[in-house]
């Protein structure tokens, strides 16, 4: 499922016009991406949270030259699975 087929289904479940539902999608968007930016933690029920990790600098390989690198530490964006959605995904 794509951002697209996330608005039509939602507009057509909820009765929604295509651009209330694109509103409301990019909204939800918007708020997650507003509180890992802040360090927050995004948890939904029965679907898993969101987290942003952080990694310390290293020393890396370019592959192309095989030479080494720094890399910068960074924070990057982590989804662990809810135990809910894991065992429907898994179930026969």
């Amino acid at each position: 499922m794509n951002k697209s087929e996330l608005i039509t289904g939602l507009s057509k479940k909820e009765n929604l016009t295509e651009r209330q539902a694109t509103d409301v999608v990019n909204q939800i968007f918007k708020d997650f991406h507003n509180k890992l930016k802040s360090g927050g933690r995004i948890e939904v029920r029965g679907f898993g949270s969101f987290v942003v990790r952080k990694y310390k600098a290293y020393t890396g390989r370019n592959p192309k030259t095989g030479g080494t690198i720094q890399v910068a530490p960074k924070k990057l964006p982590f989804f662990k699975v809810g135990k809910e959605l894991r065992e429907r995904v898994d179930s026969k």
